[in-house]
């Protein structure tokens, strides 16, 4: 029996949720922005000023100055700015993917961290949903490198006790602690929205296909968990679920709520705009 429920739940990928203090699925989903918002990475756009020279903005100064570049001369770090480089997005793409590793470790909270913290450490599901475009791999390696390591409040002794909680299926199952993560992870949808193709200067409409798909991943799975679940204490299963999405740039907000305005009735999603450092829901 214990093979047979391992067996759907790998085929069919069931959700996994975070628990509350009486141990019942949370029903919390999340979807994040990466830069400024999950951390404040050290990585850098490249820009040229005026006399040629190559300028490195931060991604917070870019979500500020984007609509500026290549419009207007601007001062910036006392040089004048003229407009991108050749490969601007150098260090955000596939030739990054190795430094993508090291500054994801480097890096400082941003505003969303304790959220992205909760969401590990409860086995819940999220989407990663930043406008780089590094091999999607990636991204996975360094959540999984901030989890093996226990990186600033991520705790992976808690994250596999929730896991086992949920499924109550590996007591008789010889799995190490690295297959559970490995398992959970591959639940985790990640989207860097410019990999392949996209406009890294304009990332809204990439970010709005990815967290389409996402929401439609969470609804199929939330489906097939409500005809499954069986919860503590003799709740009713009526199942509704909800994602936060939370990004720093107000222009990407500002499109996703026209998106989900337009396309769902039953706004499945909450927005939340982190620039600045402060999350608010918008």
């Amino acid at each position: 029996m214990i093979r047979k429920v391992l067996k759907e739940f790998v085929e069919e990928k069931l959700l996994n949720e975070g628990f509350d203090e009486v141990g019942n699925p949370d029903l919390k989903y999340y979807a994040f922005d990466w830069d400024d918002n999950i951390v404040e990475m050290p990585t850098k756009i490249v820009l040229k000023s005026e006399d040629g020279e190559e300028v490195g903005m931060s991604t917070e100064d870019f979500a500020e100055y984007r609509s500026r570049i290549g419009e207007e001369p601007f001062e910036y770090n006392g040089k004048t700015i003229v407009g991108y480089t050749d490969d601007p997005y150098r260090n955000f793409g596939v030739e990054g993917d190795a430094q993508f590793i090291v500054d994801s470790m480097l890096a400082t909270p941003g505003p969303s961290w304790d959220d992205f913290v909760e969401a590990v450490n409860g086995g819940s599901i999220f989407s990663i949903i930043t406008a780089r475009g590094h091999t999607p791999t990636v991204l996975r390696d360094g959540v999984y490198n901030m989890i093996m390591t226990n990186h600033n409040g991520i705790n992976k002794t808690e994250l596999i006790s929730n896991l086992k909680k949920y499924r109550d299926i590996f007591d008789d199952e010889e799995m190490t602690d690295e297959q559970i993560v490995e398992s959970y992870l591959d639940l985790l949808r990640f989207h860097p929205v410019t990999y392949g193709e996209g406009n890294a200067a304009n990332p809204e409409e990439g970010k709005i296909k990815a967290l389409r798909k996402f929401i439609s991943y969470v609804k199929e799975m939330s489906s097939r968990f409500n005809k499954r679940a069986f919860f503590k204490n003799d709740i009713k299963n009526n199942f509704v679920p909800m994602i936060g999405f939370s990004d720093d740039d107000p222009k990407n907000i500002d499109t996703i709520k026209s998106f989900l305005d337009k396309e769902y009735n039953d706004k499945p999603v909450k927005t939340y705009l982190t620039k600045g450092g402060e999350k608010i829901e918008v």
